[in-house]
């Protein structure tokens, strides 16, 4: 029993190992990617050894793909991670940020400040869309929450009442986009389809500052919800407070999901098919379930990046349509393959 059990803990190591090997090469491919292709070697090169190149060179990897494609990485870990602690605490499939109503708090955040103008007093200009976006987004997960802590709603209220929150900051953002101008209007459309190319390196600074302050606490809730994913009352009988693990958990999801969408724009199915992958390769530990989740979401989100820029020669497609165009086939193979996993 004892040997059984270790084999599948190295298993299990193995399979996040080859992930994070995976990820690296997505990540050098991304930042190899672009109009003026570059080889790995120069890529290394423009990292370690920038003098061996030209400045334009230089400049193409460190200022614009360098941003670009961390925050591909960031923005994935951030909304699979979300997604990933979202489906347990809420024991539902289809969970994730995207389908529970913060991209669409977030979304009407951004309508406020690209259209009408309004955001927080003394909010300069430039940080007016992202400052509106998460502040929407966080108090869409905050309604959330106060809706979990309730006794009386349950676990299928707060998904019967995310879903509402899809279709009402839906009808708001449509409300707003008829009285916009061309010229706004195309704005927020353009940031609804989610872009990468908005990353800045104050941005990445302060969502990887996110990710660091997270992660810890979710690691250390592993055991907890792996318990849940037995029914709660399963884990009340280990001494789990499952009221308190869900508040804190929906926080985390708050911050990670509000940071990342308020910075680059609505992406979709990130946090709802890297779970699923993540899942069907490891199983329900969560010890080994949200690193998985993490690095197949950053994956997923790397080659998206990748695909955005080779789909249409010469022309570089927001990343968010990418990940829906695959993230739909994907999440119906999954639930084709494995209904009983998915």
């Amino acid at each position: 029993m004892a040997a059984a059990y270790r084999r599948t803990i190295r298993r299990r190591v193995l399979i996040l190992l080859v992930m994070l090997v995976v990820g690296i090469a997505a990540f050098a491919l991304d930042i190899s990617t672009g109009p003026s292709p570059l080889a790995l070697r120069d890529v290394w090169s423009g990292l370690f050894d920038p003098g061996s190149l030209t400045p334009p060179e230089v400049t193409i990897i460190r200022d614009v793909r360098l941003p670009y494609a961390l925050m591909a990485i960031l923005v994935g870990v951030s909304l699979s991670l979300a997604g990933a602690e979202m489906q347990t605490i809420l024991n539902n499939p289809l969970a994730s940020p995207f389908t529970l109503g913060v991209s669409s708090a977030a979304s009407f955040g951004a309508a406020l400040a690209i259209v009408l103008g309004l955001s927080l007093p003394f909010v300069p200009g430039d940080w007016m869309v992202p400052i509106n976006a998460f502040i929407c987004a966080f108090a869409s997960v905050l309604l959330l929450e106060a809706l979990a802590r309730s006794r009386a709603a349950g676990v299928e209220g707060v998904v019967l009442f995310g879903i509402a929150l899809v279709f009402t900051f839906n009808a708001l953002v449509a409300l707003i986009q008829f009285v916009a101008s061309q010229e706004a209007l195309s704005q927020l459309v353009f940031w609804s389809m989610g872009s990468l190319g908005r990353a800045t390196w104050t941005n990445l600074a302060v969502l990887g500052l996110v990710v660091l302050v997270v992660l810890p606490f979710s690691m250390r809730a592993a055991n907890a919800m792996t318990a849940l994913r037995l029914g709660e009352d399963r884990a009340r009988s280990f001494g789990i407070d499952v009221q308190k693990l869900r508040f804190a958990s929906l926080l985390r999801i708050s911050a990670l999901a509000a940071t990342s969408v308020a910075f680059v724009g609505t992406i979709g199915f990130i946090g709802l098919v890297g779970p699923h992958i993540a899942r069907m390769l490891l199983g329900e530990d969560h010890r080994f379930l949200l690193p998985a989740s993490m690095l197949t979401g950053a994956v997923i989100m790397s080659l998206a990046s990748v695909a955005s820029k080779i789909m249409v020669p010469g022309v570089l497609l927001p990343v968010g349509i990418v990940t829906s165009m695959i993230g739909v086939p994907v999440f119906l193979a999954l639930i084709l393959r494995r209904p009983d996993r998915a």
